[in-house]
């Protein structure tokens, strides 16, 4: 990826410059890339930014969820909450039953 961006950024300057020049001498299509060709290199600088800014969270993601739940400050479920959960369940279900029975 940084291979790619320090190849493409500075072919798409060196083309930006190219353009300048044909449209100086008279291209007057050439101003419409003249200023393209940069806009790409910006572009091109911006998502690299972004995709190594990205690979960096992720690795700090995949790192945090590799150590365990205590270092972490994290709850950790017991059985009573489990139960809770459960009746919360046979609760929703009854509901549903209900409904079911009742005519339209």
């Amino acid at each position: 990826m940084h291979l790619t961006a320090l190849v493409v950024v500075p072919g798409f300057l060196a083309l930006g410059w190219w353009q300048l020049h044909r449209a100086l001498s008279g291209n007057s299509l050439s101003w419409a890339y003249a200023f393209e060709w940069p806009f790409f290199a910006a572009y091109g600088v911006y998502l690299w930014w972004k995709l190594v800014h990205e690979q960096q969270e992720d690795s700090a993601t995949v790192e945090a969820a590799a150590r365990p739940a205590e270092a972490q400050g994290a709850l950790v479920e017991d059985e009573e909450e489990d139960e809770e959960l459960a009746a919360y369940n046979r609760y929703l279900a009854e509901l549903s039953a209900s409904d079911d029975r009742k005519p339209q």
